[in-house]
């Protein structure tokens, strides 16, 4: 169960009433890569696999799927087996806001290229249809949404943290064989330098929210080549940079 009732008091209108309130369940995910690296975190038990494929590319830990060999969820438990070869690099991050903060560890910066356009409209009425999905969030208002857009697939996931809602949307993407670089993202929250990162890896070049950019997500969007669409609420949406990926 993703939801749980816990007992509470409701204040309205100067009268206290007893009340059973919805929140949503979060358990602490172990994810374990090599039988050597360990990693928990706070999340839904939830689409874990996809989970683990989007942190390890958006961890720049893998940069293809051939490099991941096997990935076993058992509960909350997830054992990921890899090829090394990005662990010995001096570019690899392996703490994510997700696991705990990093924060301005970023080095280099691989742009992405792609000539991938979205209309404005659509970005405006997939924002709703990510409300609209947010099954858990509808309930508990506990949960980040986020959602990957992919030709006429849009698969919505969510979590108490938005980096791993955002990993496990991409991760599916992996897994079900999305062409990544003709894809964006759109969630709910802010776009600091840690999420934006996250689309560079991928090579996914649009990340739209309902929330507004850090300058170190600006910052990180220009070196990465990534088009940052932020306020995007009601009729209105605000373009950071690449506007030409972005049709009027």
């Amino acid at each position: 169960m993703k939801i749980e009732e816990i007992d509470a008091i409701n204040y309205k209108n100067g009268k206290a009433t007893e009340a059973k309130e919805k929140v949503v369940k979060d358990e602490t995910i172990t994810l374990t890569i090599n039988g050597s690296i360990s990693r928990s975190l706070s999340a839904i038990e939830d689409s874990l696999e996809e989970f683990a494929v989007g942190y390890l590319f958006n961890e720049n830990m893998v940069n293809s799927m051939d490099a991941i060999k096997e990935i076993k969820v058992d509960g909350t438990q997830i054992h990921a087996e890899i090829d090394d070869t990005l662990l010995k690099t001096n570019e690899t991050v392996l703490c994510s806001d997700s696991a705990g903060g990093w924060r301005s560890k970023i080095k280099t910066v691989t742009p992405v290229h792609s000539d991938f356009q979205v209309r404005a409209e659509e970005l405006i009425s997939r924002i709703e249809e990510l409300k609209d999905n947010a099954e858990i969030w509808q309930a508990t208002g506990g949960t980040h949404v986020a959602g990957i857009v992919y030709k006429d697939n849009f698969i919505v996931k969510e979590d108490v943290s938005r980096h791993v809602a955002v990993d496990k949307v991409i991760g599916y993407g992996l897994l079900h064989d999305f062409d990544l670089s003709h894809s964006y993202v759109i969630y709910s929250g802010r776009m600091p330098a840690d999420m934006v990162i996250k689309m560079t890896r991928a090579g996914v070049p649009i990340l739209a929210s309902n929330a507004a950019p850090a300058n170190s997500g600006y910052n990180i969007a220009k070196k990465g080549n990534i088009t940052l669409v932020g306020f995007l609420r009601g009729q209105r949406c605000n373009i950071y940079n690449n506007q030409n990926r972005i049709i009027f």
